[in-house]
């Protein structure tokens, strides 16, 4: 039996302001497994960015149960929140997210250096490394993001979400600021980290690349109305 490493149980998100009330997310049950590659679909404002945000602990859900292996994280503290964030999450964002004033080295090196259990510098550098050569840019550590193309830069952010081995890769619209080939070349290589055993749940609007996903999620108005196996996971 598969490791569950995300588990929701009616999680629900509401926003309030003065004027309005707004229910984003409506009593939404998801069990993510080791190995799974989940993709999440839906029309704007259906509540993808919502649902990626709290599985990232980047916001806490109005109601409901949310455990990252095993761990309730349902109502933790900010600095416990981001502790676990750091540990158990890797991000890969649409605009990268990379520091120009950092080398490529130093930007994939950053998660370690906020963990709370620290790493020596053999060890960060040799995780480092080996991220850098899983996505091919073992050759650019030197360098900064300013001078690589869009898909190299997406190449190191993937790297950058590696390097402190989490549970799960949240990845939002990793596609939407590079061309067709670099966008197909990015989601290449999420399929083969996948089939080699990472566990990944994607944000994105091309069905072609929800598609490549072993489960298709389709959400609306902060419903799950649908829950496609593709094909086994790894």
């Amino acid at each position: 039996m598969k490791e569950i490493k995300l588990s929701m149980k009616g999680i629900t998100k509401t926003f309030e302001s003065d004027e309005m009330k707004t229910l984003a997310l409506r009593g939404v049950d998801l069990d993510i497994y080791d190995g799974d590659y989940l993709s999440i679909a839906g029309p704007s404002g259906c509540g993808k960015s919502t649902l990626l945000s709290l599985m990232g602990l980047l916001d806490t859900p109005t109601a409901g149960q949310y455990l990252i292996e095993g761990i309730d994280v349902s109502k933790l503290s900010l600095s416990e929140a981001a502790a676990i964030r750091c540990e158990k999450i890797g991000f890969i964002f649409q605009s990268f997210n990379l520091i120009d004033e950092l080398s490529v080295y130093e930007n994939v090196a950053l998660p370690l250096r906020y963990r709370r259990q620290s790493l020596s510098e053999a060890e960060i550098y040799e995780r480092v490394m080996a991220c850098l050569d899983k996505v091919q840019m073992n050759h650019r550590a030197i360098h900064n993001p300013n001078q690589l193309s869009g898909g190299q830069q997406q190449r190191i952010a993937i790297a950058r979400a590696l390097v402190a081995n989490p549970a799960v890769l949240l990845v939002d619209e990793p596609t939407g600021n590079l061309d067709s080939k670099n966008g197909d070349d990015v989601m290449d290589m999420l399929k083969d980290l996948n089939r080699e055993g990472t566990t990944i749940c994607l944000v994105t609007h091309d069905p072609r690349y929800a598609d490549m996903a072993t489960t298709r999620l389709h959400l609306l108005d902060g419903k799950i109305i649908e829950l496609v196996k593709l094909r086994a996971a790894v």
